[in-house]
């Protein structure tokens, strides 16, 4: 059976955290013809309180992996709140992932798969990975572990 985007979440039994409000002057989001564009998200708990910490310093690779998970449901709860419903998007095309790390930690792949492995999950292997890149970074806003921006193809 071929379950579409949305439908494929909701077998996944995770909740949506709140969409996030911008904080500073600029876009949640942009469509430009058929390309969405979300700005950097950070991993936002249901409770709408952020994941705090510096990877390598206060926190570990499994947590960073799954705080990356958490900007991916982050970015979702986006589409979602303002598109209605994940089936509105086509295909990932491109991810951008920037990790707060300690100067020695070298793994941002490795962090930044934990967005990128639920993105599959949602729209499947062919359509759910697109071209990434990992960074590794000084600081982040507010101290979060882990920020994504991403450009998305729309139906």
């Amino acid at each position: 059976m071929n379950l579409l985007p949305q439908e494929k979440f909701e077998t996944l039994g995770l909740s949506l955290p709140p969409a996030p409000q911008p904080l500073g002057i600029y876009k949640p989001y942009l469509v430009d013809g058929k390309y969405l564009y979300l700005s950097g998200h950070g991993p936002v708990r249901d409770d709408k309180s952020l994941i705090i910490g510096r990877i390598g310093d206060d926190m570990d690779i499994e947590e960073g992996k799954l705080a990356a998970r958490q900007v991916g449901l982050t970015m979702l709860s986006t589409i979602v709140t303002n598109f209605g419903s994940l089936n509105k998007v086509k295909r990932v095309i491109k991810v951008l992932g920037m990790v707060n790390c300690s100067g020695d930690f070298l793994r941002h792949p490795y962090v930044i798969n934990g967005c990128s492995e639920l993105f599959a999950e949602v729209w499947g292997q062919e359509n759910g990975i697109g071209v990434r890149s990992a960074v590794g970074m000084g600081s982040l806003p507010d101290n979060i572990p882990v920020e994504v921006e991403a450009v998305f193809e729309l139906f």
